[in-house]
């Protein structure tokens, strides 16, 4: 029977005082947390009473296909719509009816194969096998097990493209070498792919990500590194957002050994590895995908067109289903224990939020837009659903979400009715600055328009900052450094070169974005690789369209290498501004940073955060000597980050020892000032030395 309305009201939500003493605009929705945050409960308690939330989120251990202890294969699957189940392979001959499974209740069919008459497996390591779905018209397909944890497509040359199953039962399995990490105190991501991370024109390894791509990270003052395209994906020309095999890591890039190692090298290192994971939605491939697996255009999906998105040609799961929760809440467990992630970048999250998927949607700001009927609601209990049990079981794990709308308490703890993440990216940031690089003059910039775009978050949900990501990189688009300098790029960034006007702009605009963003944008921060340096080119994957050239499909660390290029300059400055935060830890500071100055005709920012102080002098001609600046600290300051400086190709305009004497003066809103010389697109951070 349907809740009331006052029974949904006097729902227990542990902590939700909080959200409102927050945001008190939002006791005007209480009603709707309420009720939310009372399904989620009671799909919680479900799954508990029903079968133990562990052993629900370890499902991993029953379903699919298993070498148990004393060398029997079982395998257990999900296939509601299917009229028989059976298993083919190498250990068969692919006959397709040899070994049939028996049906379960609930759509469940089972199959266990003893060992051979030598005690060893029937099915060997390396083995590939297929599942055959016998359809109610009475045809036998076949199908990849969903839970396949590897899966390998054949040699091209075989004109061959769907997967195979390939049974993974190494003889000796891997042993991680050194512990996790503690989870830094601010958060500085590397987006990376793995594919690309090489200046060779070939598909780059997890062992050469490992060996060649992580010490770069670490230098750069990186801890954190976000994996994007691990989950197998069947069309490598993409970012790996249309997955078909969701517990498989991609095999284009090595064995599950290869990414374990990975792991291993980036936690000897000290770093974080955050997976992009894929929930909002699948691929429609049905060969090698979910689509259709058990012969409907149900099962793990809405049937009809709620479940299909359109504009991305994908399948959308049905999160009111029990064996799709458990599905995908065991995924998350799979990478978290499997390979020891230390969490999650959840893409697509306002398309999973809003049955509208958030497209021709603005958002505005309105309350009612995040609490109407367009939201969807089983798709926030799954998002509660699933941080819930990432930070149960890894309780230093971190979350992300993809989320354009800024739906409020998205990133508040599940305790207070919120979704429970620990950061959303803030995806307003780039496009302002692709905007104003695009379409206005630098003398035509607003301050205010962008200070307030770098502020414009909700208070106490974290934010990642970021100039420009992997969307800005693709072919089509332009990298900030494209923007700033294409004209010019492969001619002048010698250092053999003169200094032309737009190289010299472009690096000193290119240091100065980097630098308010990273000050100001959030309590994270992501760059995507390759941008710390100012890449020169765009990302084209291999594909039909450009012969499958791998031109475009890597990353030309060799130019950051080659002193003699300018490229080493933007390097240099991209790991000073890291190693200056992890000092002063501005990222991780509860309060958003104080904007004192943000002057349209001088183009100057004024801001204080952590303790430091940061000005920035936007103005494309105009230096300022003796310019006063706000404090609210008195005493001594001195400059411990300076953009202009030589070795990040700058004019080394300032003293780097000069001390600058706060006066008893108040100004801009502080009780105390200081006079600064600031020269025209130049950046400092003063911080007080006593």
């Amino acid at each position: 029977m349907a809740s009331t309305k006052d029974e949904v009201s006097q729902t227990v939500v542990p902590y939700i005082e909080k959200l409102f003493e927050r945001d008190g605009y939002l006791r005007q929705h209480e009603y709707e947390i309420r009720r939310r945050y009372r399904e989620f409960s009671n799909l919680l308690s479900g799954i508990e009473k029903a079968e133990g939330l562990d052993d629900f989120v370890h499902s991993f251990r029953r379903f699919g296909i298993h070498v148990l202890p004393d060398n029997s294969i079982s395998c257990i699957e999900w296939a509601p719509g299917a009229e028989g189940l059976y298993l083919r392979g190498d250990f068969n001959d692919w006959a397709k009816e040899s070994y049939p499974f028996k049906r379960l209740e609930f759509g469940k069919w089972e199959l266990t194969i003893p060992p051979l008459a030598d005690g060893s497996p029937a099915i060997k390591h390396l083995s590939k096998v297929k599942l055959v779905v016998r359809t109610k018209s009475g045809e036998l397909v076949d199908r990849l097990s969903p839970w396949a944890p590897y899966v390998v497509q054949p040699d091209k040359s075989t004109g061959v493209f769907i997967y195979d199953q390939v049974i993974w039962n190494p003889p000796e399995k891997y042993e991680f070498k050194v512990p996790k990490p503690q989870q830094p105190r601010s958060l500085r991501i590397y987006e990376s792919h793995v594919g690309i991370a090489s200046p060779e024109y070939k598909i780059a390894s997890y062992r050469e990500f490992a060996d060649n791509v992580i010490p770069r990270i670490k230098r750069q003052g990186y801890n954190a590194i976000q994996l994007m395209a691990i989950m197998e994906h069947a069309y490598y020309a993409s970012f790996g957002y249309q997955v078909t095999s969701f517990f498989a890591a991609s095999s284009r890039y090595g064995t599950p050994d290869d990414l374990k190692y990975l792991v291993d090298a980036a936690h000897k290192a000290g770093i974080y590895v955050l997976l992009d994971i894929v929930h909002s939605h699948a691929s429609k491939n049905v060969l090698d995908g979910l689509n259709q697996f058990d012969g409907t255009d149900a099962c793990f999906f809405h049937s009809g067109p709620r479940g299909s998105h359109e504009l991305w040609d994908s399948r959308l799961f049905d999160y009111s289903n029990w064996e799709v929760l458990r599905f995908l809440l065991s995924n998350l467990i799979w990478y978290l224990e499997e390979y020891r992630f230390d969490g999650f970048r959840f893409d697509g999250v306002t398309s999973m939020l809003y049955h509208s998927h958030g497209l021709g949607h603005g958002f505005s700001g309105d309350y009612n837009e995040y609490f109407g009927l367009n939201t969807d609601t089983q798709a926030f209990n799954y998002l509660q659903l699933a941080n819930h049990i990432v930070h149960q079981f890894a309780p230093n794990a971190v979350t992300i979400a993809e989320d354009v709308s800024g739906m409020p308490a998205l990133c508040r703890p599940v305790a207070e009715g919120g979704g429970g993440f620990d950061f959303r990216l803030g995806m307003a940031i780039p496009d302002m600055w692709i905007k104003l690089l695009k379409e206005c003059s630098d003398d035509s910039w607003e301050m205010g328009h962008i200070v307030h775009t770098l502020t414009n978050r909700r208070w106490m949900e974290g934010t990642v900052a970021y100039a420009e990501s992997h969307d800005q990189a693709l072919v089509g688009d332009k990298t900030i450094a494209f923007w700033l300098m294409d004209a010019e790029m492969y001619n002048f960034m010698s250092k053999l070169t003169p200094n032309t006007p737009v190289i010299d702009r472009g690096i000193a605009m290119h240091k100065l974005i980097r630098m308010i963003t990273h000050g100001l944008g959030g309590e994270a921060w992501l760059n995507f690789m390759g941008n710390e340096f100012g890449h020169p080119e765009w990302l084209d994957f291999p594909r039909a369209g450009n012969n499958d050239s791998f031109h475009y499909a890597r990353r030309q660390f060799n130019l950051v290498d080659d002193k003699l290029l300018r490229y080493e300059f933007l390097n240099e400055f991209d790991r000073a501004l890291n190693e200056a935060e992890e000092k002063y830890h501005w990222l991780s500071c509860t309060d958003s940073g104080y904007v004192s100055w943000k002057h349209e005709s001088d183009k100057v920012i004024v801001f204080e955060r952590s303790g430091v102080v940061f000005v920035i002098n936007l103005h494309p001609t105009q230096s300022f000597p003796d310019y006063r600046i706000g404090v609210h600290e008195p005493g001594v300051y001195k400059i411990v980050l300076n953009s202009d400086e030589a070795i990040f190709g700058g004019h080394s305009l300032l003293q780097p020892e000069t001390e600058f004497f706060s006066e008893p003066h108040s100004y801009a809103g502080r009780a105390n000032s200081l006079l600064v010389y600031i020269p025209s697109r130049v950046g400092i951070v003063l911080a007080r030395v006593r």
